[in-house]
């Protein structure tokens, strides 16, 4: 077993539930990318292949949970990809079109 790979996995398995987490809650996934996602799992299966062919120990667990928790994120972002932030709309802007209006009609 690798000390240095479990630390790693570790790592990731707690950001990962964070990240859902966030996602959630906030309901919006502005500022993810699917593709970012999709290429960590790819990394994921390759270390999965590579644990089942060559050094098989727990550190396996570990794969498998991170990956577990990569598609539940994954899965948010399908649900919520059309959700649009909130702060999206700028109020300030509105407030300055007001006041150039103002300026040219004097």
């Amino acid at each position: 077993m690798s000390v240095y790979e479990a630390g790693m996995l570790i790592c990731f398995g707690v950001s990962w539930p964070l990240a859902a987490y966030k996602t959630y809650k906030a309901k919006c996934v502005h500022g993810k990318s699917i593709w970012f996602s999709l290429l960590i799992l790819l990394g994921y299966v390759c270390g999965i292949v590579n644990k089942l062919l060559y050094s098989y120990d727990i550190v396996l667990a570990l794969y498998l949970l991170n990956v577990l928790f990569l598609l539940i994120d994954m899965g948010l972002w399908v649900k919520y990809r059309h959700n649009v932030p909130i702060n999206t709309v700028n109020p300030a802007k509105e407030e300055v079109t007001e006041i150039n209006e103002e300026v040219e009609l004097q």
